[in-house]
């Protein structure tokens, strides 16, 4: 019994220790954002690491995200006689839930881990340190500049991947499910508000803050050589993963 007392106390304590230092990192990535000089280069090899870098996985996640969702919601609107809402579920679907929560999770999965590991690697080979010998504060220098990637570039990729999501859910309802392809863009464009989208992105934009912070977070407070840097890696994919989904749910319950 007491063993378990203990334990749970530990737990609370190095939770309650994590979040505070998760918090301080953040706010003070912030804080060093307006500090000039402002690191424009950093920023866009940044960007083209967490978009350019992107785009396969996310062009590919969306086009089947969005052919599947045809098949399956044609399945359920058949027994009604309802197949031109095919269209409207796909669209509303992408650009509600799946675009942004896909989107982030594929992201998270491959440039989240990398950001963690490439961090991490610094942190045990005494990079970071030696910044600091040099004057060089690594907030500014390293996580500044992927957080603000991460911030810019996700609804960028939202976009992207509803938009293909759409067309994917276009050619699986009309070409492989003969739905009629007016009645399929008819129904996007009544069904589908700017308000839907907006909400989207705004989405995204906290995904994309969640996935790059917490990988720099993981990666900056690194200890244990390789082995370490493998387990903060971990770390950060599925804690960043089972954030973005916990904040989905609170997003979705205060805008829709």
């Amino acid at each position: 019994m007491l063993y378990l007392i203990s334990y749970v106390g530990r737990s609370s304590i190095n939770l309650v220790r994590e979040m505070g230092r998760t918090t301080i990192l953040l706010l003070q990535a912030i804080a060093w954002m307006m500090v000039p000089p402002y690191r424009l280069k950093a920023i866009i090899k940044q960007m083209e690491f967490v978009g350019v870098k992107s785009l396969s996985v996310v062009i590919l996640t969306g086009i089947f995200t969005g052919g599947v969702l045809a098949l399956q919601s044609h399945q359920g609107f058949k027994l009604f006689g309802a197949e031109a809402l095919v269209g409207s579920i796909v669209a509303l679907s992408m650009t509600r839930e799946l675009g942004p929560v896909l989107t982030a999770l594929m992201v998270n999965g491959r440039a989240g881990s990398a950001m963690a590991a490439e961090l991490g690697t610094m942190r045990v080979t005494e990079q970071i340190d030696a910044l600091y010998v040099m004057a060089a504060n690594p907030i500014k220098y390293l996580i500044v500049p992927r957080i603000i990637a991460g911030v810019i570039m996700l609804p960028v990729l939202t976009i992207i991947s509803d938009f293909l999501g759409i067309i994917g859910g276009y050619f699986v309802g009309v070409f492989l499910l003969d739905i009629n392809s007016g009645m399929f863009v008819a129904n996007i464009l009544q069904y589908l508000d700017l308000d839907d989208i907006f909400h989207g992105l705004t989405k995204s934009v906290f995904f994309g803050l969640i996935l790059t912070h917490i990988g720099c977070y993981k990666g900056f407070y690194t200890e244990g050589g390789a082995e370490g840097v493998g387990k903060a890696t971990t770390e950060a994919v599925v804690i960043s993963s089972v954030l973005i989904l916990i904040s989905d749910y609170i997003l979705t319950s205060i805008m829709f």
